[in-house]
C-alpha cells in the first residue's frame, strides 16, 4: 500500500524536531462477529509529535474513534504496534498519560461543577483540599470561574462540555484526547468553543488528538489533519496546515483556509471513490 499523500507540508514547521508522543506502526483493528469478521482499521501507520493538535476526520463508521481508542488504550489491536510516549497505551494510562472528553459531557447530576471536577483528583488521592484547588484552577483555565456550585442541569450544552474538559485536564495529562466534543451543539457555541479551545492549546501547548466530522472545525484547529477512507479504515491523506498556530475566527474567510477546506474536502471525496 503506498503511503499517504502530505499536503502543504513545506510550510508546516511549528512541532519540527519536537519528541514524538504517539507512534502507530501497521496496527489493524478487527472485531469478530457472529456471521463474519468487521474490519475496523487497516495498516495504520501515524506519528503524532508533542504538542501537535492532530485531526481525525472521515465518514462515519471509518474507524476515527476506534483509532483514538487504540491511542487511549481503550480499544486493543489485532496487529501492529502502538506506543506512547515510548510505552505500551496501557503503562501510559497507568502513568495518567491521558485526558478524555467525550462526545457528550457524562457529568454526574447529583455533584456540582465543582464536585464533578474533583472526583477523579480524589480517587487517585488527592486531599480534599489539593483536588479543591487543583480543580478551581482548570475551572478558571475554561472560563467556568463562579459556576462552581452550581449542577450540570443549569448549565448550558456548551458549559456542560467546558465542565468536561476541565476534568480531563485535572490531573495534567500530556495528551488531551477529544471524541467530537462540541458535534451536538449549536453553530454559534461550537464556534465559541472551538476558539476557546484554540487559545487554551496556544498556551499550555499539550498534545492533542481530536475527532471531528466538520471540515471547518478541523481546518480551523488543527495544525495537521489525517483523512480516513471507509472502513476499513485508512490514512488516506495527511494535510499540514499552513495556517498560522495563533488562530481566530476571521481567519476563516481567508484565502489560505478556504485551501485547506478544499483540499480537505477534496481528500474525502476521493477517499470514497479509492
Amino acid at each position: 500500500m503506498k503511503n499517504p499523500e502530505v499536503l502543504f507540508p513545506s510550510d508546516a514547521t511549528s512541532s519540527a524536531g519536537a519528541r514524538l508522543a504517539v507512534e502507530v506502526r501497521n496496527a489493524s483493528v478487527v472485531y469478530e462477529t457472529a456471521d463474519s469478521p468487521v474490519h475496523a482499521l487497516e495498516n495504520i501507520d501515524l506519528d503524532i509529535r508533542e504538542g501537535e493538535f492532530i485531526a481525525l476526520i472521515g465518514p462515519s463508521g471509518c474507524g476515527k474513534t476506534t483509532l483514538m481508542r487504540v491511542i487511549a488504550d481503550l480499544e486493543r489491536i489485532s496487529a501492529g504496534q502502538v506506543l506512547v510516549n515510548g510505552v505500551t497505551p496501557h503503562e501510559a494510562r497507568l502513568a495518567r498519560a491521558y485526558g478524555y472528553v467525550f462526545q457528550a459531557p457524562a457529568l454526574f447530576p447529583w455533584r456540582t461543577v465543582l464536585g464533578n471536577v474533583t472526583l477523579p483528583l480524589q480517587i487517585q488521592g488527592y486531599s480534599r483540599a489539593q483536588s479543591r484547588t487543583v480543580a478551581l484552577e482548570h475551572l478558571a483555565r475554561v472560563g467556568l470561574t463562579g459556576f462552581e456550585s452550581k449542577y450540570p442541569w443549569q448549565l448550558s450544552g456548551g458549559m456542560q462540555q467546558r465542565v468536561s474538559i476541565a476534568r480531563a485536564l485535572s490531573f495534567e495529562p500530556r495528551i488531551l484526547m477529544m471524541d467530537e466534543p462540541f458535534g451536538a451543539l449549536d453553530e454559534i457555541t461550537r464556534d465559541r468553543l472551538n476558539e476557546q479551545l484554540q487559545q487554551l492549546w496556544q498556551r499550555e501547548r499539550r498534545t492533542v488528538v481530536f475527532v471531528t466530522h466538520s471540515i471547518a472545525e478541523a481546518a480551523y484547529l488543527a495544525t495537521r489533519i489525517v483523512v480516513m477512507s471507509p472502513r476499513p479504515g485508512r490514512i488516506i491523506k495527511v494535510i499540514e496546515s499552513p495556517l498560522p498556530d495563533e488562530r481566530h475566527l476571521g481567519m476563516r474567510d481567508s484565502a489560505v483556509f478556504i485551501e485547506v477546506a478544499h483540499a480537505l474536502r477534496e481528500a474525502l471525496a476521493e477517499g470514497h471513490h479509492d
